[in-house]
């Protein structure tokens, strides 16, 4: 799969338009904005092929652009760059998106039919999600690769710098864009900007910043990252015996409470005995209906919080105990919203670009100790695709637990 060759066609700046007024020219990153780890959200969307598009790629080429101006100036930040002289704030002077077309000589089918390999899969977004540049402001915020494979498919990669979104943000962008592409007028854009400096007021992170820029160094080492596919069905069935594991369990765990719990119990198992003193699993939490009052829910930023899960070291642990820790931790983050988190990149396939539902959306981002939920495309099932070294993986793909609920070479149907 590595010999699959990616041809660039073209590169070009996308800018607004209309251009952003100037009263507009500045973005304020909020203290969340800056605590956001230096990196790109990625996500790439595989569409099935079709004579219109394989036929008349100019003018859909045209047609995406033209789309992409459009939406561009509701999200205006993503076109300027960090300010040089304040690093508080983003100069929205429509400098642009980088604009990537590449050839890939080879169908659809033999990158994602099989078990799709990341380094693969990389090749078709724009920029390395973990790419690093001596000066910040220098950093491209948002970039597009659009790929048209031999057979007709096509694969929209987007990277957004992760100092200006959050995983809801970037659905929220690709789900606009997607409407504007295909002549859909119902998106309310007008909370797309919201000042939250007055909510989370930035501060000096300069010390906590390089703090992370070296932890996601020490992340990046050894890593390998997978994808593993739990049936909705096996899911259900998970649900079933953790809600039943103990006799003082009263609810039943969520989809993502119970592939979750399934998940941290195998790293759990696969800890050396007495090298940590407890088991921490953190979760993100949409706070755009918490706040009071509720924030704009297409709101750019980094608008979320994380809640922490604590257990024994204890290599034997039954997953309803880890599952209601999660559950108890999210609940502290008014849960009935929360519980919604694993939705935020699969929003976008409710919209299309003109080509109907994409037939697989996946997200490209190599980090140790990582585990990235999606809904699978039935909406049932849950694919996750899981950080680990290489030593850690072999004993997850070996995990009694988890090959009874996953399965980890799934093709894409």
């Amino acid at each position: 799969m590595d010999m699959i060759k990616v041809q660039i066609i073209s590169t070009e700046t996308i800018k607004p338009s209309p251009s952003t007024p100037p009263h507009l020219k500045t973005f304020n990153l909020s203290l969340f904005d800056q605590s956001a780890p230096p990196v790109y959200v990625p996500i790439l969307l595989f569409y099935s092929p079709t004579d219109d598009l394989k036929n008349h790629r100019k003018r859909w080429s045209d047609h995406l652009k033209k789309s992409l101006s459009k939406t561009l100036a509701h999200f205006y930040p993503f076109t300027g760059q960090i300010n040089k002289d304040d690093a508080f704030t983003i100069d929205c002077n429509d400098r642009g998106a980088t604009y990537v077309e590449a050839q890939i000589e080879a169908n659809m089918s033999d990158v994602v039919l099989n078990e799709p390999e990341i380094d693969m899969l990389q090749r078709l977004l724009p920029c390395d999600p973990l790419e690093k540049f001596a000066d910040p402001s220098s950093r491209v915020i948002l970039a597009v690769q659009v790929n048209y494979f031999a057979c007709g498919g096509m694969a929209i990669g987007v990277c957004i710098r992760h100092v200006i979104v959050d995983a809801s943000a970037t659905a929220s962008f690709v789900k606009s864009w997607a409407a504007t592409a295909s002549g859909v007028n119902d998106i309310d854009v007008n909370g797309v900007i919201y000042d939250c400096t007055s909510l989370f007021p930035p501060q000096d992170l300069t010390e906590l910043q390089q703090l992370m820029e070296n932890r996601m160094k020490i992340r990046q080492a050894n890593c390998v990252m997978k994808r593993f596919l739990f049936d909705g069905s096996k899911i259900a069935a998970l649900r079933n015996k953790i809600s039943m594991e103990e006799k003082e369990c009263f609810y039943r765990p969520t989809r993502v409470e119970a592939v979750s719990a399934l998940i941290w119990g195998a790293a759990i198992a696969m800890e050396k005995t007495g090298n940590i003193p407890m088991h921490v699993a953190v979760f993100p939490v949409n706070l755009r209906k918490i706040m009071n009052p509720v924030l704009p829910e297409l709101c750019i930023g980094n608008i979320y919080q994380a809640t922490m899960a604590t257990s024994t070291t204890e290599k034997n642990v039954k997953h309803s105990n880890l599952a209601g820790k999660i559950h108890e931790s999210i609940k502290r983050m008014k849960e009935e919203y929360v519980r919604k988190r694993g939705e935020y990149l699969n929003m976008m396939i409710r919209k299309n670009f003109g080509w109907g539902k994409p037939v697989w959306v996946a997200t490209v981002l190599r980090l140790n100790k990582l585990a990235i939920l999606l809904d699978a495309s039935d909406g049932q099932g849950i694919e996750a695709w899981i950080g680990l070294t290489e030593e850690e993986m072999t004993k997850l793909e070996q995990d009694p637990e988890i090959l009874a609920y996953a399965s980890f070479r799934p093709s894409i149907s």
